[in-house]
C-alpha cells in the first residue's frame, strides 16, 4: 500500500516550455469528460480537492502537475469528447496532449479513464491505439463502479474488454464513493514504473 506523506500542485501549462523539469516519473490520466478523472486521483493520493472537480464537462483545460512523496509526479490530462467548451479550445487539445505523450521522456505510464456505464467511444479506442503504437504503457481504469451491479459491472467489464482489446488483467474497478480499488491501481501503477518500461527518447514508435 502507497503511503501519501505529500501531495502538492506544481504547475499548469500547454506547451513543454511549461512543463516542469522532468527528473520524476510521470503518471498521466487521460479519459473522456467527466468520466471521474479528478476524483480518482483526488483518492489516489489522499486529498479531497487537490484536483478540481466539477460537474461541467471540459473544466480542465491545461495540462497539469502534482507532485506525490516528492518522488513522482502525476499528470492531469484535459479531458476529451462531448465538453462543453469552444471549436476553437477544442482544437488546441489534440494537439497539446499528443505533445506531451510523444516527447515526455519521463513519461512511464498512462491512466486510461472509463466509465462503467457506457460503451467506450472512438475517442477512447483512438488514444489506446495511439498510446500502444507509441509503446507507452497503459492501465485502463473503470470508474463509478459503485453506480451498477455487480452483474451489471461484470456485463460492462465484457463489453469494454471486447471493445477495446483488452484482457480482464489489464483493467482495474475504481469508485471513488467506497474508494474500491484504490491500493490495486496503485499496485498496478508500481508494477509498471518497476519494469523501467517508458517512450523512447525522440517521442518515435519502436
Amino acid at each position: 500500500m502507497v503511503n501519501i506523506t505529500s501531495a502538492e500542485f506544481v504547475t499548469s501549462g500547454t506547451r513543454p516550455e511549461h512543463y516542469p523539469p522532468g527528473d520524476l516519473l510521470e503518471i498521466a490520466f487521460v479519459g473522456r469528460s467527466n468520466v471521474g478523472k479528478s476524483s480518482l486521483i483526488n483518492v489516489l493520493v489522499n486529498r479531497k480537492s487537490l484536483v478540481r472537480t466539477s460537474s461541467t464537462p471540459g473544466r480542465t483545460q491545461l495540462i497539469n502537475f502534482f507532485r506525490v512523496n516528492g518522488s513522482l509526479m502525476l499528470v492531469d490530462l484535459p479531458g476529451y469528447g462531448f465538453a462543453r467548451v469552444p471549436p476553437e479550445v477544442k482544437r488546441q487539445w489534440g494537439p497539446m496532449v499528443e505533445t506531451y505523450l510523444a516527447g515526455r521522456s519521463c513519461l512511464a505510464c498512462v491512466v486510461l479513464i472509463v466509465d462503467v456505464r457506457r460503451t467506450p467511444a472512438e475517442e477512447d479506442r483512438l488514444m489506446l491505439q495511439w498510446l500502444r503504437a507509441y509503446d507507452i504503457p497503459v492501465l485502463v481504469v473503470i470508474t463509478k463502479c459503485d453506480k451498477v451491479s455487480k452483474n451489471e459491472r461484470a456485463k460492462q467489464a465484457s463489453l469494454i474488454s471486447r471493445t477495446l482489446g483488452l484482457a480482464p488483467d489489464e483493467m482495474a474497478f475504481f469508485s471513488a464513493l467506497s474508494r474500491e480499488g484504490r491500493d490495486a491501481i496503485w499496485a498496478r501503477i508500481e508494477a509498471i514504473m518497476a519494469e523501467g518500461h517508458s517512450p523512447s527518447e525522440d517521442g518515435a514508435p519502436e
